[in-house]
């Protein structure tokens, strides 16, 4: 074969790296995001730009497997106990936003003189929001663990589960639709059900020893080569099995979430992911065809602009009924406006069903598109609306990198910058990572040096030096990072000693299960000599405070063993002092005279005595 064709050969591959290394660092620079950056680069090289591309279709069938692949990482963060917990916000909570945005934009559809089929097909693509352009827009955030969050995960959970059911809504629509009998029915939901526990068999009992077995190969490339067929796999079962790709990536995910080779699974598949995503958004932007836009344009700017409008009107009344606040839901409202990919299957499953014809089909694909499109940008303004500060950039700050030394703590807050000192009074070798950036330029004017970096991310902490360190200690102020953390180092770092900050009471339990060398509730000390001080100022004497302070201590540890032993918070709380609980005999007041006797027979018999 010729050079020249191998040269040929190398064009779209290179195309594709290079408007995504051009595009997204310069949309980033500017603010606008890497998602836009994306889809805009998409729009200038495909069919509609300089036409390197023809098919975005096929482009964007491969770049699905991102969305697989996210998901799978997703699930990776969601251990069962917590999926369960998330069990109302997933049924319910999304339910409620299906329900109420399916009428809303099936409405919209029948105003725009639809009919009920056409403006039903519309109002099913667009009621699902794109788990691709979300999730990137959350992860570039960094809310996908955050309470709100976690809402939104789980109501992308549900509208995953939908894609079948819409589907064959879709099928039954057709004019010359044959009725499927009940037991062609019974065996498709058996054929999916076999799947779904075929899959969590073969998590519970196959993936730990498989990933055990390669890690003993010390073959890094074939554990890499593991981590993309246990995603490939599950999506490829619940493909074939009639469900979604997603669905079973998430699955897969969520089986490995409690394996030792978690952190090790994701950082593998980190980069493909990342990839796929970044093709998935190019496909995107070629795949808005201009010239439709610019024969229809009145058309598809008006039920763009509509259909978001009706989606995101619903979407926030929902978030306010289920009691969040105005600025969450408004953000959820806009984060979750536009269509979803999913509706580039359904409208071609639609015209192949003969429901819709193709100049409907290419006009819904535009205003899918252009509501892909509009997503990133209306976040910005939002971000710009409600930012109470600038953003403050790296310029002047160290990034963690290549560091090392005897201690590495994480957090510099006020109980990280006290604790700070005694280590440093001592001479002791220490590295101080935050992800705070007013914090670290601050610290700098009293003489600390803080080097920027998120501890929940495990290439920030090798290249702290977490892998050489004597002891980690973490001293940030979230419980849900504060557990991040301590999973991450337990697993990964399990020689350095691990020293944690803990939030509450149900915290510390939470760290005594994940055997931490050490765990102090951040208020405990303070408040034991605060209440020694008040006492002190009521007249208690030293050794009555001491004797006091030392007598709640032992309770309070009493206490602790109890609850561990009983794993429930609430099982020494016999050993509280309470309003029920007897007061004490001695005065803690020291009277400043005599007491007099106020009973007359009393009063008689004392004298007599005398």
């Amino acid at each position: 074969m010729s050079s020249e064709a191998h040269s040929i050969s190398l064009i779209a591959p290179v195309v594709l790296l290079a408007a995504a290394v051009i595009a997204v660092p310069i949309f980033k620079r500017i603010g606008l995001g890497s998602v836009l950056g994306y889809l805009i680069a998409g729009l200038i090289i495909g069919p509609f730009g300089f036409a390197f591309f023809h098919d975005s279709a096929s482009i964007l069938h491969i770049a699905e497997l991102g969305i697989v692949m996210y998901l799978f990482v997703i699930g990776l963060e969601m251990q069962p106990s917590h999926l369960w917990g998330l069990r109302r916000e997933i049924f319910g909570l999304g339910t409620l936003q299906i329900v109420a945005c399916a009428t809303a934009l099936t409405g919209v559809g029948l105003l725009f003189g639809f009919t009920w089929q056409v403006a039903f097909i519309g109002a099913a693509g667009f009621v699902l929001t794109s788990t691709a352009i979300v999730m990137q827009l959350l992860g570039d955030r960094g809310d996908i663990a955050q309470p709100q969050g976690q809402k939104i995960v789980a109501i992308l959970l549900f509208e995953d589960l939908l894609i079948v059911p819409l589907l064959a809504i879709v099928a039954f629509m057709a004019p010359n639709h044959v009725v499927e009998t009940t037991s062609a029915r019974l065996q498709n939901i058996g054929i999916g059900l076999i799947a779904i526990a075929g899959l969590i068999a073969a998590g519970y009992w196959l993936l730990n020893p498989l990933f055990r077995l390669l890690a003993a190969a010390k073959a890094r490339e074939v554990m890499t080569a593991a981590a993309l067929l246990v995603v490939l796999g599950a999506a490829l079962l619940m493909q074939v099995s009639g469900l979604s790709m997603a669905m079973g990536a998430f699955l897969a995910g969520v089986l490995l979430s409690e394996s030792t080779f978690r952190h090790q699974i994701e950082a593998d598949i980190e980069p493909f992911r990342g990839l796929l995503l970044g093709l998935f958004f190019l496909g995107v932007g070629m795949s808005l065809d201009l010239s439709v836009v610019a024969q229809n344009w009145q058309l598809i700017l008006s039920g763009v602009l509509a259909m978001m409008f009706a989606k995101a009107l619903m979407i926030y009344i929902v978030a306010r009924v289920s009691k969040s606040s105005h600025t969450e839901a408004l953000d959820r409202a806009l984060l979750m406006a536009q269509g979803g990919e999913f509706a580039f299957v359904l409208f071609a499953a639609a015209v192949s069903a003969q429901v819709i014809d193709s100049t409907i089909k290419s006009n819904l694909t535009a205003i899918i598109v252009l509501s892909m499109v509009l997503t990133p940008i209306l976040g910005i303004v939002f971000k710009r609306f409600t930012q109470t500060k600038d953003e403050v950039n790296l310029d002047n700050v160290n990034v963690a990198d290549g560091l090392s030394g005897s201690i590495l703590m994480i957090g510099f807050g006020r109980f990280g910058q006290v604790t700070s000192q005694l280590l440093l009074a001592r001479g002791v070798d220490v590295t101080i990572i935050d992800n705070d950036i007013d914090m670290i330029q601050n610290a700098e004017k009293f003489g600390f040096k803080i080097y920027y970096g998120d501890g929940c991310r495990l290439d920030i902490l090798h290249a702290s030096g977490a892998a050489t360190a004597q002891a980690i200690v973490v001293c940030v102020d979230s419980k849900e990072t504060t557990n991040r953390i301590v999973e991450l180092v337990t697993h990964e770092f399990p020689l350095a000693k691990l020293l944690v900050r803990s939030y509450d009471r149900e915290h510390s339990l939470y760290l005594v299960k994940q055997k931490v060398d050490y765990m102090i509730r951040e208020t405990f000390e303070s408040a034991i000599k605060f209440g020694g001080v008040i006492l002190q100022q009521l007249g208690a004497d030293e050794d009555e405070v001491q004797r006091i302070t030392d007598e709640i201590r032992e309770r309070d540890d009493e206490r602790f063993e109890t609850e561990i032993a009983a794993d429930d918070v609430y099982a020494g709380v016999g050993l509280q002092y309470t309003h029920a609980h007897p007061r004490p005999t001695a005065p803690l007041i020291r009277p400043k005279q005599a007491g007099r006797i106020l009973n007359d027979e009393e009063a008689q018999k004392e004298l007599e005595e005398k």
